[in-house]
């Protein structure tokens, strides 16, 4: 029996059920094959992004040929419209587009699960005037705040990362708070509360533990949408240097060339399809952890 404000509570509803970790919920997700894959070739495109530019053939800049050849000769994939090899800028093209989106990934979900929680275990007027300004976000497409951002401030990189994560922070609030809500009813929060646990602590120890789950399905989504979204704006001409090379600026520069050299555009289509498919099965395989449902088809 616990003392809880001089009141006899028994032990069992004063404890907090054990939260399911976040380094749990990953192990148990990879005896799914989906997760396994997933990471597979996750784990492909950033070590070609890593180690991409130390093992490339030429510059990303550098002419090696005649512009629009063929696969062939010193170029692999061909060369590009200004007779750049296509392999090397593929090579060269990744890194910024995934730091970009980790980074605004990263910064959408902290700020999203905290306004989340917060909403959630505040239970008042709060929860309503943090969610209706959520609300407010959601209610315009990601690409035209991300394009208004861009167009006033300029195509800084900076500029884009914040954009993505104001737009990706209110997605993850209501995850965070629809998970979270249950859990505040829960007795053992009632007990901290009446035993003093500061709030903060009861936000990151108690509620943010036992949401992990539903925050992790949807920052895989989310990053799949960041990847997206930084590719669209470079294929529309506003990446931080149109010079340098990227996986959706190759495609814009390369498109109007598709039926003479298709690889200039078809080579980054190709890898931002597989990084994208790549996150999609690692979020469901956790989905389908969460969910208890990783036994229901004998993919362990």
């Amino acid at each position: 029996m616990s003392q809880v404000t001089g009141v006899a509570v028994p032990d069992a509803e004063v404890a907090a059920p054990p939260p399911v970790r976040g380094a749990s919920l990953l192990r148990r997700s990879l005896r799914l094959w989906r997760t396994r894959i997933g990471v597979a070739l996750v784990g492909l495109i950033v070590l070609l992004a890593i180690v991409g530019p130390y093992v490339a053939p030429y510059g990303p800049s550098t002419p090696v040929g005649v512009p629009n050849s063929t696969p062939g000769g010193k170029a692999v994939l061909g060369t590009d419209y200004l007779g750049q090899d296509v392999l090397s800028r593929v090579l060269y093209g990744g890194r910024s587009i995934l730091v970009m989106a980790v980074i605004a990934t990263a910064l959408g979900l902290i700020a999203g699960a905290a306004i989340g929680l917060v909403a959630a275990y505040s239970r008042n007027a709060l929860d309503d005037t943090l969610m209706r300004g959520m609300d407010v976000i959601m209610a315009l497409p990601q690409i035209m705040l991300a394009l208004v951002a861009v167009a006033i401030v300029g195509p800084h990189a900076w500029v884009i990362v914040a954009a993505i994560a104001l737009t990706t922070a209110p997605r993850i609030a209501r995850v965070a708070r629809g998970a979270a809500q249950p859990v505040v009813e829960r007795d053992f929060i009632a007990c901290s509360e009446a035993m003093g646990v500061p709030r903060w602590r009861i936000l990151s120890g108690e509620l943010l533990p036992n949401t992990l789950g539903p925050l992790m399905v949807e920052a895989s989504l989310r990053l799949t949408y960041s990847i997206a979204l930084i590719a669209s704006l470079a294929f529309l001409g506003l990446s931080p240097n149109p010079n340098d090379a990227n996986w959706g600026t190759m495609i814009q520069q390369n498109q109007t060339v598709l039926p003479v050299q298709p690889w200039g555009a078809l080579a980054p289509i190709i890898v931002i399809a597989v990084l994208t498919l790549g996150t999609g099965l690692i979020g469901d395989g956790i989905a389908r952890t969460a969910a208890g449902i990783d036994r229901a088809r004998g993919e362990e």
